[in-house]
């Protein structure tokens, strides 16, 4: 934890440097590429000592497919060799070296590089493997169409931005960033005229780094003060389970579980910031004329806190993650793409049962979540007041189910995991059956319903 922290924190200063001195203006694309590439590996090395050569096995292997492999195939045997090596760690990280020790936990950047060499792969079979035509309009626009030099792939995998704590990111945004691009496309899409401006603006991240740094320092007090203070082993003891009642065990559940969040959100959040103090991740301008600077953001905390809905919470949570099991799982699966998307997942963060316990409830929870929307939620929609209502009992039942749904990831062995369910009844897993079995995932009249309100609809919306 201290080598990460003391990574991350050298990461960030040199950052700065990096736009300042650095600049597409100063150094050439050649120049930026090595920098970013030889300080990753260094905080690689330095993090994890001679456990690091499994990062870099893991990128000259896939370097290898990418040059040598047939274009149709590329995606598959990236993603199997990726996938699979990633998984081989795994299993000798828990059961050959010991889950626990630092020095051996390499885990993370191994995860964060799987992610970029599949997407990379991906990207590159839509660019030079099929038609324009059969793409999405993201895949068009993020497709690849020439395999990248040597120094090009390196940098994008090992670049000192994000070789420690990701996140992931599209190989295109990444190679406009390095060539000076990645700013300038993005304020082309903004009529800058029409605004009163004679040139482009040159936005600074300084602000969005301050204010990320800020969140990082109030995570970083919450983890010290809160986290240790809740554990989740708490919600299983036997003397706890014995005198307290089962709404003020769901009350505690929901109280330790925001405990436990403070470590991501100080993870994630430092992490953006290292991207924008390079200046990287500038996404463009919202409607207030405000320059965004959350391209790589992993998260949004008021989302995730208001959040409404199952899908909602995920979709806010380790956001480039749940992008990245998109692309390369949910657009291309050829069928059940919620259950293969959850299984990947699982699969991707390790082996230990808690996560398939995790995500399992995951997709029960989900089908059971949109069967209820799908079936009940234009029936809240005639009034204010009604919406308010809907949207405060969603957000209680969302954020227990949430809580319900990962408390194995937390506990990862079986014993603890059936022990809180037990002491819970299953009432989750019970409730979402009941769901599935009685209502239709796609209501045939929902259409129908949803055309005959649509102006009333408007009218909620707009007060």
């Amino acid at each position: 934890q201290i080598n990460f922290v003391a990574c991350q924190l050298f990461a960030l200063l040199a950052a700065f440097w990096f736009r300042i001195y650095l600049s597409p203006s100063h150094a050439s694309s050649a120049v930026r590429h090595a920098f970013a590439t030889l300080f990753g590996i260094y905080f690689a090395v330095f993090c994890f000592g001679w456990y690091s050569i499994h990062l870099f096995v893991l990128v000259m292997m896939n370097y290898g497919i990418m040059n040598m492999a047939s274009i149709p195939n590329i995606h598959r045997y990236s993603f199997v060799v990726a996938m699979g090596y990633l998984t081989l760690c795994h299993i000798s990280r828990i059961y050959i070296f010991h889950y626990g020790i630092l020095t051996t936990d390499f885990s993370g950047p191994l995860m964060i590089i799987t992610q970029k060499i599949t997407t990379l792969a991906c990207q590159l079979h839509d660019g030079i493997g099929r038609q324009a035509e059969e793409l999405t309009a993201e895949q068009n626009r993020l497709a690849v169409k020439s395999r990248p030099s040597l120094l090009e792939y390196l940098s994008y995998l090992l670049n000192f931005m994000s070789i420690i704590a990701g996140p992931c990111s599209n190989y295109k945004d990444y190679i406009a960033f390095i060539e000076g691009r990645h700013v300038h496309m993005k304020l082309l899409e903004v009529n800058w005229k029409q605004k009163g401006y004679d040139r482009l603006p040159d936005p600074s991240p300084t602000g969005a780094v301050m204010y990320k740094l800020c969140i990082t320092l109030v995570s970083l007090i919450l983890f010290l003060t809160l986290t240790k203070n809740f554990p989740m082993a708490y919600i299983i003891d036997d003397e706890f389970l014995d005198k307290t009642p089962f709404l003020s065990r769901l009350g505690y559940l929901y109280v330790v579980t925001q405990a436990a969040k403070p470590k991501y959100y100080f993870a994630w959040t430092l992490a953006d910031a290292v991207n924008n103090a390079a200046g990287y991740g500038f996404s463009g301008v919202d409607e207030k004329g405000t320059f965004r600077w959350d391209l790589l953001s992993n998260l949004n905390i008021w989302n995730i806190e208001t959040a409404t809905s199952f899908k909602m919470y995920i979709e806010n949570w380790n956001i480039q993650t749940a992008a990245w099991l998109k692309r390369v799982c949910y657009d291309r699966a050829p069928w059940y793409p919620t259950a293969l998307t959850f299984i990947l997942s699982a699969l991707w963060h390790g082996i230990y049962p808690g996560y398939y316990f995790t995500f399992l409830t995951g997709i029960l929870i989900t089908l059971a979540a949109r069967a209820i929307r799908n079936n009940c939620r234009h029936y809240f929609l005639w009034s204010v007041p009604l919406k308010i209502a809907y949207d405060i009992i969603t957000w209680a039942v969302t954020q227990l189910a949430v809580c319900y749904t990962v408390a194995p990831f937390v506990m990862l062995a079986v014993e603890p995991t059936i022990k809180f369910y037990k002491s819970v009844y299953f009432h989750m897993h019970i409730l979402s059956i009941l769901v599935l079995l009685l209502l239709p995932l796609r209501p045939q009249t929902h259409s129908v319903r949803r055309a005959q309100n649509q102006t009333t609809l408007n009218s909620i919306k707009s007060k």
